[in-house]
C-alpha cells in the first residue's frame, strides 16, 4: 500500500511540497486538511463518531467527515471524494471559512493543519464505513455547544477549535 502524502503549506496556503501522512504529523509540519459539515433541513448536524481503530482521536465525536486533500486535488473535491469514503454519500459542498490550528495527541503525534472548512445538505442515514466511523448522530448547533462546554474530552480538537472561533460561520443558510 502506498502511503498517502499530505499537501505542506505556508500560512497563506500556498503548496511548498509534499509530504508521507505520518511524517508530517510526527514533525508538526503545517499541511492542508477540510472539515465537512453536514446539515439536515432541521438544520441539525451530522456528528461521526471515530472509529476505535483510529490511529488518533479513537472513539471521539466529531464533524460529519475530514481528512487531507491529495497533491492536484480541489477542496470541494477532496471533500466529496472523503464523505463517499467515510459516509457513503455525495452531496454539493460549498467552502466556508478556513483556519490554522495546531493540536498534540498523547501518542506523540501532532495535527498541524490549515483546515478548510466545507458546508452541505442532506437529510438521510449515512451508509458508515466502519473502519472509518464508529456511529453517527444528528445533533443541533446549540446541543453540540452545550455537550462540548459540559464534555470536551468526547470531542477531537478541530471541532472543537471550529465551535468555539467559527460557530457563526457554521450555518448552513449563510
Amino acid at each position: 500500500m502506498i502511503e498517502e502524502k499530505v499537501i505542506l503549506v505556508n500560512e497563506q496556503d500556498e503548496q511548498i511540497g509534499l509530504m508521507p501522512k505520518m511524517e508530517a504529523h510526527e514533525k508538526a509540519v503545517l499541511h492542508r486538511a477540510f472539515s465537512v459539515f453536514i446539515f439536515n433541513d432541521a438544520n441539525e448536524l451530522m456528528l461521526q463518531q471515530r472509529a476505535l481503530t483510529k490511529y488518533h482521536s479513537p472513539g471521539l465525536w466529531t464533524n460529519t467527515c475530514c481528512s487531507h486533500q491529495r497533491d492536484g486535488e480541489t477542496n470541494i473535491e477532496a471533500g466529496k471524494r472523503r464523505l463517499m469514503e467515510e459516509m457513503g454519500f455525495v452531496v454539493d459542498l460549498k467552502e466556508s471559512i478556513a483556519f490554522i490550528y495546531k493540536a498534540p495527541f498523547d501518542n506523540g503525534l501532532t495535527e498541524h493543519e490549515y483546515d478548510h472548512v466545507l458546508l452541505g445538505k442532506y437529510n438521510n442515514a449515512p451508509k458508515i464505513n466502519t473502519e472509518e466511523v464508529a456511529d453517527w448522530k444528528w445533533m443541533s448547533l446549540e446541543d453540540v455547544k452545550v455537550d462540548i462546554s459540559l464534555h470536551p474530552e468526547l470531542y477531537t480538537a478541530w471541532f472543537k477549535v471550529i465551535f468555539e472561533k467559527f460557530y457563526e460561520h457554521l450555518n448552513i443558510n449563510s
